[in-house]
């Protein structure tokens, strides 16, 4: 995981993007919880800094293809 994080500040993404959990399929609430604060924390730090300028964000292609 540490090797994975390196290169992920090589290619300019915060390494606070990614994170391994591990919990049984007993700990529902356990995955919840770390979903939800990998959320925050994603959301915190912005859109990907790799997302290319222009693309459309998700849910946006389809509303200007319906219109």
């Amino acid at each position: 995981m540490e090797y994975v994080k390196e290169i992920l500040k090589v290619v300019g993404v915060s390494p606070e993007r990614i994170k391994i959990i591990y919990c049984t399929a007993a700990e529902g609430q356990k995955f919840q919880r770390e979903a939800i604060e990998i959320d925050k924390t994603i959301r915190k730090l912005g859109p990907s800094p790799l997302r290319i300028k222009g693309t459309p964000k998700k849910g946006k292609a389809k509303a200007k293809a319906k219109a």
